[in-house]
């Protein structure tokens, strides 16, 4: 093997080799970064909801139940906007699907402004991602805290 560049001609003929027989290359990653943004962007909600559901069936005790349920509102924001555990059982369905759609979008969104660059790497799309999940979150936490005021103590003995 030498270490010198072979001519472009007898490299295989494949869209993510460059002249050089490097893989990759600038639009080979916003390509990457584009295609699987999305599907990453279910990654974080996905292990908090693993979270939660481990926390609500671990035990009976009251730190399970409010740890897994808060869990839950951060995996599916959707849940706050039908009422949580008092909704009715049948709308919960719809909130998680509507969540799941919330995190695609965000991860499209994330993906989009990352490949703005050139030369993104997935250190951009996370950078990017991060801010749409604390922006997210906090107006969960919002909401949280707009129902505790309205409803009062008894939030917590509902949950």
């Amino acid at each position: 093997m030498s270490w010198s560049p072979e001519s472009p001609s007898t490299l295989p003929s494949n869209a993510t080799t460059t002249e050089y027989g490097l893989t990759g290359g600038p639009r080979w990653y916003q390509r990457r970064i584009r295609m699987f943004g999305p599907l990453l962007g279910l990654l974080v909600p996905g292990l908090v909801a693993v979270a939660s559901y481990a926390a609500l069936q671990m035990s009976d005790a009251a730190w399970s139940g409010t740890s897994g349920t808060a869990a839950s509102y951060f995996a599916a924001p959707a849940l706050v906007a039908i009422g949580g555990p008092l909704a009715d059982p049948a709308l919960r369905p719809l909130a998680l699907g509507a969540s799941i759609v919330m995190w695609l979008l965000a991860g499209v969104l994330a993906s989009r402004r990352a490949t703005r660059n050139p030369f993104a790497t997935w250190g951009d799309f996370w950078r990017h991602y991060s801010w749409l999940l604390f922006g997210i979150w906090v107006g969960v936490l919002m909401a949280l805290a707009i129902a505790s005021a309205w409803i009062g103590p008894e939030l917590i003995d509902l949950i």
